[in-house]
């Protein structure tokens, strides 16, 4: 291919030879800087490519149009860095970080999200060309969402590798599923941005108090416990034997919570007003039998459901149902719930 070209297209791929190094190094450093930035803010994308353009495909494309580059300066994609996000809006956060740690070439940067052709979403790409001290070349970040990298990919091999002009009842079809697929990338982000306003209402309604109009469910469950209903509980079972209290989560309570019948945090909270003695009683039975000095933070609410079930008449089944729950159905957790109905039965709280 090199004979094909001129001799000042031979000099740009004799300076991109001799700036391989450089081109690789500045890779790497632009691609950890968006790693880096990425984690700071939280930002959770689908996938973080780079490249650098290789030897023949750059001779290729000055063979194309060598005439248009005065240097391989010119050229701005000899690295290319492609962020893949799973939604519309965080391409813009992207953008925003990209901004905040790189010089953007605006003149030559390209928002195709503008574009509005029915075929073009597969190209809705944010092209910014950008450039970081201690390098003198240019390159280029994509940024586009998961399902426009993946139907540029499709449409690229339907429409073009094949060589063959594709028909125009297909065209058609394809382009009736881009826009398919551009609702779908929009419906996301906003079931997305709903899910973040009524998770903000939730921890709203929960810090007011009014907890018998929150329905029980995983997010409203979690910020629940964020307020710490059993720290007073878990604190006055450790002091029996001076113990400390390990954390761990009590997010697999919430499937027993709802087989117990409760409906909404007004129900969990009473059940911990109402079992909390009961629980306590339970606690420091079997810790009289020990000498723990480490408990788990799920102590309390653990006795709590004992202490339910058997105020409830389930006896055995009810604790062996609890620990299957837990830690999944074993003969172990039948023994182990035939030895506390048998001790716990002559506690006082049974008796009340």
């Amino acid at each position: 291919m090199e004979t094909q070209l001129d001799a000042h297209c031979l000099a740009i791929l004799d300076e991109y030879r001799e700036n391989l190094p450089l081109f690789r190094e500045t890779e790497a450093v632009v691609k950890q800087k968006l790693k880096d930035t990425f984690a700071e803010a939280g930002l959770l994308v689908a996938a973080l490519e780079s490249r650098i353009k290789t030897e023949s495909s750059l001779a290729g494309k000055l063979e194309l149009k060598g005439g248009k580059y005065k240097s391989l300066a010119d050229i701005t994609d000899i690295i290319g860095l492609r962020v893949i996000t799973f939604y519309r809006d965080d391409v813009d956060k992207v953008a925003s970080a990209v901004e905040r740690h790189f010089k953007i070439d605006w003149e030559n940067s390209v928002d195709k999200r503008k574009i509005h052709e029915i075929d073009s979403f597969g190209y809705l790409s944010l092209h910014y060309i950008c450039s970081v001290s201690g390098c003198p070349y240019r390159f280029e970040i994509q940024m586009r969402t998961v399902l426009q990298h993946a139907w540029a990919n499709m449409n690229h091999d339907t429409g073009y590798k094949s060589g063959v002009e594709v028909p125009r009842q297909y065209l058609r079809n394809l382009s009736r599923l881009a826009g398919m697929l551009e609702l779908v990338d929009d419906e996301f982000s906003r079931i997305r941005a709903e899910l973040t306003d009524y998770r903000r209402r939730v921890r709203a309604l929960v810090a007011s108090g009014d907890l018998d109009d929150v329905q029980l469910d995983g997010d409203t469950f979690r910020s629940y416990l964020e307020l710490g209903p059993l720290d007073a509980l878990n604190a006055r079972i450790a002091s029996v034997n001076q113990a400390e209290i390990q954390s761990a989560s009590l997010m697999p309570y919430l499937p027993i919570l709802k087989d117990f019948g409760m409906k909404t945090l007004g129900d969990v909270s009473r059940l911990i007003k109402d079992y909390s003695e009961a629980a306590y009683q339970i606690a420091t039975f079997q810790m009289g039998l020990t000498d723990l000095d480490i408990i788990s933070s799920t102590i309390g609410i653990q006795d709590i459901c004992i202490a339910f079930v058997l105020k409830q008449g389930s006896g055995k089944a009810g604790i062996k149902f609890i620990f299957d729950s837990l830690n999944g159905e074993s003969e172990s957790n039948d023994m182990l719930a035939e030895m506390l109905t048998g001790t716990i039965s002559n506690l006082p709280f049974m008796n009340q």
